[in-house]
Parts: C-alpha cells; sequence; structure tokens
C-alpha cells in the first residue's frame, strides 16, 4: 500500500516517536511548578519552543504552542483583529485560504482576492484591497490542495509599507522550510510534517498589536489556555528539526517524481488537467482532474489498486459543493486527485501509480457512460452513448431555442458527461443547454468548454436549478 497523502496528515515520524516516548518518562509534571519534577518537565517545553522558534525564524517568547493547527489559526485572527480594533473589522484574505482562516475570518468584514488560474496572489491585488480600516491580512505560504506557493515576501513588504499586520499559514510549507518576508503572525500544524496531531504553532512577532481572546490562563502567554501537552509538544519540535534536516535532499528527490507526475498524467490519461503552478510550488503535491469521473469512485478505485490519495472535488466532500480552491481557480474540479508523496517515496511507488491510473480512470468512465475520446462527431453522427435529457427545441444561435438537456438532479460530473454526448448533435455556431441544480457545474461546464475548445455563453436562472449555455465551435 502506498500512503500518497502526506497533504492531509504525513505519518508518524521516527524522531517524533522516540522523543514523545522519552516525554512520557520524563516530562509528565507540571512544567508550572518548581520542584524537581516541574523544573525537568520546564526544561524539556523550553528546549522544545527554542528548536520550534528556531525552525519558524523567530525568538523562543514568540511563539506559543496550540491544541492544533486550527486553534492556531482562530486564534491568531481573534487576537490580531482585537489588537486592532480601533483600526477597524476589515481582514483581507486569499480566495485559496484553508477554510480554518476563512472561518475566523467571517466574524469580521471579509475581503477577498482573487487568484490566476495557478491559483497565485498577486502582490498588487493585496495592495489593491487595503484600505484605512484593514485590521489584517491573511495568506498561506503553500496552498493545501494544488501546492501552489505564494509570493508571501512580496505580500510582506506591501503589508508592512501599510502598516498591517502579515498573517501566514504556513501548515504546508514548514516543515520545507522557514516562511520569507517580514509578516508578523505564523501558524502550523504539527501532523503536517510528521509530529504527532493536535499540536499546532502560533507565533507573534514583537511589535505586533495582539490582545488573546477568551477567559485569561497563565499558560503560553495566555494564548493556548490549558495543561501542554508536553510528549506531544517535544516530539513535534523534534520531528521538525528533523525533517528541516532531510528537507532540501528530499525536495530535490521527490520534485522529479512530481515531475513524472504531471508529465504522464496527461499522455497516460485523456481529458485531463493538471492543475496549479508549474515551478512556483511544493517539490511533493500534484493536483489533476479528469473529465467524466467521479471523484468519489476514482479515489475508492485507486485505494482498491493500493494507493492512497485524496482530492478536492466536490463529490468527495462532505457538502457536496465544489473545492473553494478550484473553483477560485476556474479549473476543472470533477475528478479531481491530489497526489503529496511522503519522505521516503521511490520512483517505483509512483511507476506503480501510473501503471494503475489509466485502468482505474477508464472503468469510472465506463461505469458512468461517459462518451469515448475527445473528438466531438459531425451533427446526426453522434454516438448514442447513454440517455441525456430530451432536446426541447431545435439548436439555433438563439438561447432560448437552443437544444436543452434536462440534468436535474443529478450529480457532478453527469451534467458535463450529458452536454458532451448532445455538442455533437448540433452544427457548428449551434447552442447546448444544460439544466442542472448541481452547485459544481458552475465551475465544470465553463471547464469543460475551455479544454474541449467550445464557447461559454453564460448561465440563467430557470424554473428550477440554472441554465448553462454552450455554443459548438470546432
Amino acid at each position: 500500500m502506498s500512503y500518497f497523502d502526506m497533504a492531509s496528515a504525513a505519518p508518524l515520524h521516527p524522531v517524533a516517536r522516540q522523543a514523545m516516548i522519552a516525554a512520557l518518562d520524563e516530562g509528565w509534571a507540571d512544567p508550572a511548578r518548581l520542584y524537581r519534577e516541574g523544573r525537568r518537565a520546564r526544561l524539556l517545553l523550553d528546549a522544545a519552543r527554542e528548536a520550534a522558534a528556531e525552525a519558524v525564524g523567530c525568538r523562543p517568547d514568540e511563539l506559543v504552542f496550540t491544541p492544533s493547527g486550527t486553534h492556531a489559526v482562530h486564534s491568531a485572527v481573534s487576537g490580531a483583529m482585537a489588537g486592532r480594533r480601533r483600526t477597524g473589522r476589515q481582514v483581507v484574505v486569499s480566495a485559496v485560504e484553508h477554510s480554518s482562516v476563512l472561518h475566523a475570518a467571517q466574524a469580521y468584514e471579509q475581503v477577498t482576492v482573487g487568484v490566476d488560474r495557478s491559483g497565485l496572489v498577486a502582490a498588487d491585488d493585496v495592495r489593491a484591497a487595503l484600505r484605512p480600516d484593514t485590521a489584517l491580512v491573511c495568506l498561506q505560504s503553500a496552498n493545501h490542495e494544488v501546492g501552489t506557493v505564494q509570493p508571501v515576501a512580496e505580500v510582506a513588504a506591501v503589508c508592512r509599507a501599510a502598516g498591517v499586520p502579515l498573517l501566514v499559514d504556513a501548515a504546508q510549507s514548514l516543515g520545507w522550510g522557514p516562511v520569507e518576508g517580514d509578516w508578523s503572525l505564523l501558524t502550523a500544524s504539527a501532523h503536517k510534517w510528521g509530529g504527532p496531531p493536535g499540536v499546532g504553532l502560533l507565533a507573534v512577532r514583537k511589535g505586533t498589536r495582539f490582545a488573546p481572546q477568551g477567559p485569561a490562563d497563565e499558560r503560553e502567554s495566555g494564548r493556548a489556555p490549558g495543561f501542554e501537552n508536553l510528549p506531544a509538544i517535544v516530539a513535534a519540535a523534534a520531528s521538525l528539526r528533523a525533517v528541516r534536516e532531510e528537507a532540501e535532499r528530499e525536495a530535490a528527490r521527490l520534485s522529479v517524481l512530481v515531475d513524472r507526475i504531471r508529465a504522464r498524467v496527461p499522455r497516460l490519461v485523456p481529458d485531463v488537467e493538471v492543475v496549479g503552478h508549474g515551478t512556483l510550488r511544493l517539490p511533493h503535491l500534484v493536483t489533476f482532474s479528469c473529465l467524466y469521473v467521479d471523484g468519489e469512485a476514482l479515489l475508492t478505485g485507486l485505494d482498491r489498486a493500493g494507493f492512497s490519495v485524496s482530492s478536492g472535488s466536490s463529490c468527495t466532500s462532505s457538502t457536496l459543493t465544489p473545492s473553494h480552491v478550484l473553483k477560485a481557480m476556474g479549473v476543472l474540479s470533477e475528478g479531481n486527485v491530489r497526489v503529496s508523496l511522503p519522505p521516503g517515496t521511490v520512483a517505483e511507488d509512483v511507476e506503480g501509480f501510473l501503471d494503475v491510473l489509466p485502468g482505474v480512470v477508464a472503468e469510472v468512465r465506463s461505469a458512468l457512460g461517459a462518451p469515448a475520446g475527445g473528438a466531438i462527431p459531425d451533427p446526426g453522427t453522434a454516438a448514442d452513448s447513454g440517455a441525456p435529457g430530451e432536446a426541447a427545441t431545435e439548436a439555433g444561435s438563439d438561447p432560448a431555442t437552443a437544444l436543452v438537456v434536462d440534468s436535474l438532479g443529478t450529480l457532478c460530473p453527469i451534467p458535463v458527461i450529458d452536454l458532451a454526448r448532445v455538442i455533437g448533435d448540433v452544427p457548428v455556431g449551434g447552442l447546448v443547454t444544460v439544466l442542472s441544480d448541481d452547485e459544481a457545474a458552475r465551475l465544470d461546464i465553463p471547464a469543460w468548454c475551455a479544454m474541449r475548445e467550445q464557447e461559454y455563453v453564460g448561465e440563467r436562472p430557470a424554473e428550477r436549478g440554472t441554465a448553462y449555455t454552450v455554443r459548438r465551435r470546432v
């Protein structure tokens, strides 16, 4: 079994295991007490803080340990906003931030900065979003779904010039290296780099206005109340130091394997879009989306074949809504696969994945009755490969007289499959309108048009759901 979901949770690093076992024997006492056992626990806690601060690039007294990365994010946003409450309530976020950041920002006046098709934020767009009442800017160091590395140093310079603090979510990148730039606050989560779950980091640099929210507590500078999980904290710091020592070598090695996946998947599997930035990306992560594929079925098939991967597809989420990251990028969401390689992955593992992927995709497409191949047949010669919605009218150039396909009540990728089945039934210049009540269609139908060189005319409300109109161009 090959575990390819490092971006969700990394396997426990051997150093973390050793450190945790040792700390269970030596660090069980209250580090706030002055007796021998308490002093011993305090030494372990201080050493862990110094090691983590060195990896982050801050002073030890600027860093606290929290019960999770999400807790660190929520504390960072609420504390920073409270510290600058006289400035205003506006918080600027990128459209591809982790949900923990977006949820925390919803309590304030949230302004969202868009990204390009690779998921990259432009520093000029952040500058344009700043106002006199902007209290905080939030920007991830690297995206959790597609791996795009953000221009943190450039955005930090913009924020510093405007006198606005920058909060960096470094959960995905901290194991690979420190975050560059003059940021003000930083958060991270130990289980992303091989530490134990339940340990987060929150760094607040000196000079940053910060007012911890919630009941006062004497532990962790009042920023993370409760008794410290010292064995887990020691393990988190030890593993962070260990992975950093291996990071440069592993990054170079895994990047070669990721390049192999990025290059070969589109050649092995038809109708695939590799998403994310081609060069400004994490070394171990690659994401691609497959047309005419149900994401959950694809991941289940890969799991049966021995490969554990994840997805940002709407069809694999509990909410059945498109990934906000893929939606912001304007790329295909259906059949989305994220491969994130853990340290130690070898070429044979990747070759095994590339060997089984085409067959699994073909099997899922066949089960859904998806059209074979990418060519669009001429009118009157399209193969009847299923039962799309009946045409309401003859296809013309007016959306009101377009061929209409009823895909109401179906989920991705069925509306796109229905569109692909009938597009060949209209002449060049003719229109097809797909009726759908699946939110993913708003993203996937325009993405299909871009991949198939068709013209996306637009959408309009329908009696039920939404009508998406496409003009045949080739």
